[in-house]
């Protein structure tokens, strides 16, 4: 809002617009990039960034609600979501668990949550792969870094940390 303020043109630019250049695409709406959703009850709901989506067997699925069903489970404390790269399907769903203090990992358990999240979700929304880790990577105001977890998972370098928390 800083950058708008007082100046109605550059408010017009980006919200009402209507002008091939805004944000809105000509049709008076911001795009700001999230998705949500209304629940029956009228509650609004957040799903992710539009940009931040797995694209599985030709399906879109959000990294979000894949760590939501995960995180429902009884035996996981929190999950982080990312999309691997594989030649059928074009990404797979990989998840990193973070179990609770009792739990113990196993393939079992692997197992157990891929077909828990399978119940909750789409078919397609499962994780493929599933990595029992002690901690997600967090910024200081406590999001997932993902792009932390698919760099390690690539083998490659993981950029800037200076969001990062203690990991």
């Amino acid at each position: 809002m800083k950058t708008i303020w007082r100046r109605p043109q550059k408010y017009e630019s980006y919200f009402a617009g209507g002008s091939p250049r805004s944000s809105s695409g000509g049709a008076g709406w911001y795009l700001s990039g999230d998705h949500g959703m209304c629940d029956k009850d009228g509650y609004f709901w957040f799903i992710g960034r539009a940009d931040d989506v797995i694209k599985t067997s030709g399906e879109r699925v959000g990294p979000f609600e894949v760590e939501s069903a995960l995180v429902s489970h009884p035996g996981v404390v929190e999950a982080g979501v990312i999309g691997k790269p594989d030649p059928m399907r074009g990404e797979i769903i990989k998840a990193f668990v973070v179990l609770g203090k009792n739990v113990k990992p196993s393939e079992q358990l692997k197992e157990e949550l891929s077909q828990y999240v399978k119940k909750h979700l789409a078919g397609h929304a499962y994780p493929r792969e599933v990595e029992f880790i002690d901690k997600l990577p967090k910024t200081r105001s406590g999001k997932i870094m993902r792009r932390i977890l698919k760099a390690k998972e690539m083998g490659l370098p993981i950029g800037d940390t200076s969001t990062l928390e203690e990991y």
